[in-house]
């Protein structure tokens, strides 16, 4: 029994790690994208609007399949899904997009993924889950890598204005994470089509009440060694950069806990990199590669921290208020 109960636990723990990094993967690829979309003279909110609405009606058939006429659950869990689409959805992309606007793509995503920073803490100060010593040598390596990646010491200039929309993201995505959590029977295509099209028409009602720019052209947008049609990236950016990306790290989340996931979602980091490097001639310099692998390193640790996770359907599985098991509380070390 034993045995069957840590099978079932290593098979969750691997299906949880390859929907992250399919989500790390996905998410690195919308910061060049934006890129250029808002070089071609898109606002970063219609970039927002664009590519979560487009997300949110991909998705839609499918959440209405899977909730099989449950409106009930919807309605029961309409504050995560409101509180999703406005923080983790719209505050998180715009700020980010703002970011990028005004700064190079590594540069910004680095400062909002030090959101499993944030997530320790939060956990420590609101659930009593006291990181352990891997958890706190993994985050110090990926801190390090972090400041490594950003290059600070080289005498880089940084936009003020872009650092402050860059840790609006961070906070962000700490949310995201946080909130991924949750929903307990809700289905993950439920919540992220719901927070999608939520967090969509609150941009555009913003942009409509002047709150924010929202303006968009139909200019090609142009890349590092190729010019496309302006569609050609929104599709991509709604499709494979937040449908598949939002379904894929709920799902990770659910599998892994907010804390571990975080620390992996780290990978998006690289992925930017390379994503930045291939479509905005964005080469990495040595220094920031050092600091991808530690960061790297860094979740390698946070995981073989963290405790086993007892699987779905077993008696002794932790479980909130909706009857989700949950990631059990790390011991005082």
């Amino acid at each position: 029994m034993d045995t069957l109960t840590h099978d079932r636990a290593a098979r969750r723990i691997r299906t949880g790690l390859l929907f992250a990094l399919a989500s790390a993967t996905s998410f690195g690829m919308s910061g060049p994208l934006a890129r250029g979309l808002m070089d071609a003279g898109w606002s970063a909110a219609a970039v927002v609007a664009a590519r979560v609405l487009l997300a949110g009606v991909v998705l839609l058939p499918l959440a209405i399949h899977q909730l099989k006429g449950n409106w009930p659950l919807v309605r029961a869990n309409a504050r995560l899904i409101a509180v999703y689409g406005l923080i983790a959805v719209a505050g998180t992309q715009l700020a980010y997009f703002n970011a990028v606007a005004r700064m190079e793509v590594g540069t910004a995503l680095l400062i909002e993924f030090a959101a499993p920073i944030a997530i320790v803490g939060w956990l420590w100060a609101r659930h009593r889950q006291r990181p352990g010593a891997a958890t706190i040598a993994g985050a110090a390596l990926g801190i390090t890598g972090l400041i490594l990646v950003l290059d600070v010491l080289s005498g880089v200039s940084l936009d003020p204005i872009g650092i402050a929309w860059a840790l609006g993201s961070m906070v962000g995505a700490a949310t995201y994470f946080l909130l991924s959590a949750e929903g307990g029977e809700l289905p993950g295509t439920v919540l992220a089509a719901g927070g999608l099209l939520i967090g969509g028409t609150t941009l555009l009602l913003a942009g409509t009440l002047g709150i924010v720019p929202l303006h968009a052209t139909t200019n090609p947008a142009v890349f590092a060694d190729f010019t496309t049609p302006w569609w050609i990236p929104i599709l991509l950016i709604g499709i494979v950069t937040a449908a598949i990306a939002y379904v894929t790290g709920i799902a990770a989340t659910r599998h892994l806990g907010s804390r571990l996931a975080s620390f992996v979602a780290l990978t998006e980091v690289l992925a930017a990199l390379i994503f930045a490097w291939i479509l905005l001639g964005e080469a990495p310099r040595p220094i920031q590669l050092l600091g991808g692998a530690l960061i790297l390193i860094g979740v390698i640790t946070v995981r073989l921290g963290e405790p086993t996770p007892v699987p779905l359907g077993d008696p002794q599985a932790p479980t909130d208020a909706f009857g989700n098991a949950t990631e059990p509380a790390r011991p005082i070390a």
